[in-house]
């Protein structure tokens, strides 16, 4: 385990702070399957997205969890921009480096993410064929839920004013009046609507999970990106790669997870569901860690061995 930094591809005046995991035993004269673990919005990967990469290199894969692009110890301005099109083409950035690494089997890549992670990745893998297996904690459709809200009540015309306030605050950026910003989760335990997202909040700005590099906003222009973005655009023609979505029985967002396996093209899709489990019990409660984890790992242990490599260059 160490961290690291490399340039962005996609943009090299970004330098990625990332923290790669290595299996027991780890020889680098040898190939390893590997798997890219996203952070939720307005995460980073000291985060849940760090607990998930430590147990599943605990299970034999090199891992890796990464700062977003704008976010964390990542560079780039303006600070804390949430674009889901950046945050989507990361996922590839992060694999265009891993494919430098001489002990990375480029036939063996597979991603997977938590909340809004989760739907960049599912992305990431419509566009990108080197994703040969993805698994989704979660999971949120960051448009989606900017547009219909956390229990899909609101209907999407509704977010226009979103739209306009996104507008707007360019124009006050472009002017010169410092960043307008935005809550991605209740920034107070008063905005908190219920106690899911009360949650949220403890998870973000408590001693429960907070980091000084998560402050737990985004720029408010992010919103004309967001509205209009669909996570699983086209997944029903391109994501043919197997999935494997885990999702809290009494989550909030479960719907997203729903609409996700619905939509995947792929004939080798699974879902679990997490009895009990709400959508923040599995960013760090550590049974339903735990219960996840022993879901994924066989997942990725299966569609990620060299068997599977060579029945996939065979076909």
């Amino acid at each position: 385990m160490g961290k690291i930094s490399f340039a962005n591809s996609n943009n090299n005046t970004i330098t990625m702070s990332a923290v790669i995991n290595f299996p027991d035993g780890f020889d680098e004269r040898k190939s390893y399957p590997v798997i890219v673990v996203s952070h939720p919005g307005g995460g980073v990967k000291e985060q849940t997205a760090g607990i998930y990469a430590r147990k599943l290199a605990g299970e034999g894969f090199i891992t890796i969890a990464y700062d977003a692009s704008y976010q964390g110890e990542s560079g780039g301005v303006p600070r804390q921009l949430e674009n889901p099109h950046i945050r989507t083409e990361d996922v590839s950035a992060v694999i265009d480096y891993l494919t430098t690494l001489s002990y990375v089997d480029k036939a063996r890549i597979g991603a997977m993410g938590i909340c809004a992670g989760a739907g960049y990745t599912a992305n990431a893998a419509i566009q990108d064929r080197r994703i040969k297996a993805i698994g989704t904690v979660s999971a949120v459709n960051i448009g989606s839920m900017f547009r219909n809200g956390w229990e899909n009540n609101v209907k999407s015309i509704d977010a226009l004013p979103y739209v306009e306030a996104g507008s707007n605050a360019r124009t006050s950026d472009a002017e010169g009046n410092g960043y307008a910003t935005m809550p991605l989760a209740p920034l107070t335990e008063k905005d908190a609507p219920n106690e899911e997202l009360r949650q949220a909040w403890e998870y973000y700005h408590t001693p429960r999970a907070e980091c000084a590099s998560a402050p737990g906003f985004a720029t408010l222009r992010s919103l004309n990106q967001i509205i209009t973005y669909d996570a699983y655009h086209m997944a029903d023609v391109y994501l043919s790669q197997p999935i494997q979505i885990v999702a809290g029985s009494v989550a909030g967002s479960k719907w997203m997870s729903d609409d996700l396996f619905d939509r995947a093209a792929s004939t080798d899709k699974s879902f679990h569901i997490v009895e009990g489990a709400n959508h923040m019990d599995l960013y760090d409660g550590q049974k339903f860690v735990d219960e996840a984890v022993s879901v994924l790992a066989p997942f990725f242990r299966t569609r990620l061995s060299a068997d599977a490599a060579m029945t996939r260059a065979a076909e």
